[in-house]
């Protein structure tokens, strides 16, 4: 019986010291989060104090685009009015073939090794 009894302090003592270790390490991790998690908070203030003052320029670009948009049907329409008188036609007659500008084309190399062309 008494050997009974010193197991079972020997086993709470153990699941007390195995709940302890995993208890310090979950907090080292917590606290480790929570420095990432705070650095991070420091990054996204800074990022939202960068954008406000971006923010009135994108009010203007947004404004200009749409302005911009607005004006695109009638540039299209102008665009196609120039395209028409300025498009390209080939021509539809048959051409010759290309014969090249010097002539025929005569080798040096045979002559390097000694063969001489039938004249």
């Amino acid at each position: 019986m008494r050997t009974l009894v010193v197991l079972s302090v020997v086993d709470i003592v153990l699941l007390i010291a195995g709940l302890a270790i995993y208890l310090y390490i979950v907090g080292t991790q917590l606290a480790k989060v929570a420095t990432n998690l705070e650095e991070a908070a420091d990054l996204v203030w800074q990022v939202k104090s960068n954008a406000e003052v971006i923010e009135s320029g994108v009010e203007r670009i947004n404004s200009t685009g749409n302005v911009v948009a607005g004006a695109l049907p009638l540039l299209y329409g102008m665009a196609e009015g120039i395209v028409v008188g300025a498009t390209y036609k080939p021509s539809t007659a048959e051409r010759e073939p290309a014969r090249p500008a010097m002539g025929t084309r005569r080798s040096r190399q045979l002559f390097g090794v000694g063969f001489k062309t039938p004249s």
